[in-house]
């Protein structure tokens, strides 16, 4: 099973749910960190189980790895999530935790880069491409080995906006395959 680690609308996590829906590791749970998020709706309208954590619970190592085992995690898939993730969740679950960024890692990553912000920064860099980075979550943010990325480019009349219309598509297009590939080779 998967378990989905979210913070906001849910729009990845919505297209992870129905790509696994009918697979071997369907996403048995939503872990979510914001209440009010969206991803709390489309999880419930997908008849999918959701949990709201605040910082004490998450911190809590033995309730969190319970609330995991009886989802029967065997991945955890971040979409959005913006807390770090412990070093006893990372060994608990070795390379079998992955995010997503919304950017060309090692570039314009780590603690306060996600969503407008990184693509705000990227604008502003003049760098001619942008794209998507799937990695594996370790101890620090966005530092994790690198598994796949997408580009696209940048044109010269793209606002912040219009780079976050076209990272989204390349998003939706490849986490799932990329995730799917990862969960087959583990199987």
């Amino acid at each position: 099973m998967i378990t989905v680690f979210a913070s906001g609308s849910g729009t990845n996590a919505e297209r992870l749910i129905r790509h696994f829906q009918h697979t071997e590791s369907p996403v048995g749970l939503v872990v979510c960190n914001r209440p009010g998020a969206g991803v709390l709706d489309r999880a419930r309208g997908l008849n999918v189980p959701s949990v709201l954590i605040d910082r004490t619970t998450f911190a809590e190592r033995q309730n969190m790895l319970n609330l995991l085992q009886r989802a029967a995690t065997q991945w955890i898939v971040l979409a959005g999530f913006l807390w770090l993730i412990p070093e006893w969740l990372i060994r608990a679950y070795p390379n079998h935790i992955v995010n997503i960024h919304p950017a060309l890692l090692p570039d314009f990553g780590g603690k306060g880069m996600y969503g407008m912000h990184v693509h705000r920064a990227v604008r502003e860099s003049g760098v001619p491409e942008t794209g998507i980075s799937i990695h594996y979550v370790n101890e620090l943010y966005d530092r994790g080995k690198i598994i796949f990325r997408a580009r696209c480019p940048i044109f010269s009349t793209d606002q912040p906006e219009d780079l976050a219309k076209r990272v989204h598509e390349l998003e939706y297009k490849h986490y799932p395959t990329v995730l799917e590939r990862l969960i087959d080779m583990d199987l």
